[in-house]
């Protein structure tokens, strides 16, 4: 985590700098036909992507890792905490529930360690150094910049309501599926025996068409913010 926060820190430092050093080469070393600068200035920027997208790198694969090791851990509690709860709700719970939450939500909890609260901090940071180079090169232009912020909040501010909603349906209807899908396929016999083959095949395409809705759903919010 330690890691993970540092290598943040130093990629939302970093990513300012190179237009810094374009500006540098253009109003200097390219206006003044310093080619000698010009070489030089050329190698200090490739270095510095060179090494910024080693830091991008190392910042990405820690922050997956620690993911998947937050989730080995979350998964054995889970699992514990399940081998360890009262036989009645165990007989009132959906098998394909309790696997649902110990085996996909536990995953997409993954993507709060890998892709969520780390990147967050990490843009906010680089966000909040460009604001400041940008007033310190020029603060009319920037307040020029920041005047459809308002505007970008409250989209967001709606886009995040929504799509909320939609991922709350989607993940309903991955745990319905998962259900029907384990006791259909323990108790295929059954269904064979009282010939109910196409009236289940019926209600599993009704609510594999509602789990494709609530995804599509969500597709189509995220279009529209971006």
């Amino acid at each position: 985590m330690w890691w993970a926060l540092i290598l943040t820190v130093v990629n939302a430092v970093l990513g300012p700098v190179r237009p810094l050093l374009i500006q540098e080469t253009l109003d200097n070393q390219v206006a003044n036909g310093d080619y000698n600068g010009l070489i030089w200035m050329t190698v200090i920027m490739i270095a510095l992507l060179l090494f910024h997208t080693l830091i991008m790198f190392l910042q990405s694969y820690i922050t997956s890792w620690l993911g998947q090791n937050v989730i080995e851990d979350l998964r054995n509690k889970v699992f514990k905490h399940i081998s360890r709860l009262r036989l009645k709700y165990i007989d009132k719970t959906q098998v394909g529930t309790l696997t649902t939450r110990t085996v996909t939500d536990t995953e997409t909890l993954a993507d709060v360690f890998s892709q969520g609260v780390i990147n967050i901090v990490g843009d906010f940071l680089q966000v909040l150094v460009i604001v400041v180079v940008m007033f310190y090169t020029d603060w009319k232009l920037s307040l020029a910049s920041l005047s459809v912020l308002p505007i970008l909040l409250i989209s967001s501010y709606i886009f995040k309501e929504k799509v909320k909603q939609s991922f709350q349906e989607v993940r309903k209807y991955v745990q319905k599926l998962n259900a029907f899908v384990q006791e259909h396929v323990t108790g295929m016999q059954i269904v064979q025996i009282f010939n109910r083959e196409e009236e289940e095949l019926k209600r599993f395409k009704a609510i594999n068409k509602e789990h494709r809705d609530a995804n599509i759903k969500s597709v189509l919010y995220y279009a529209i913010f971006i």
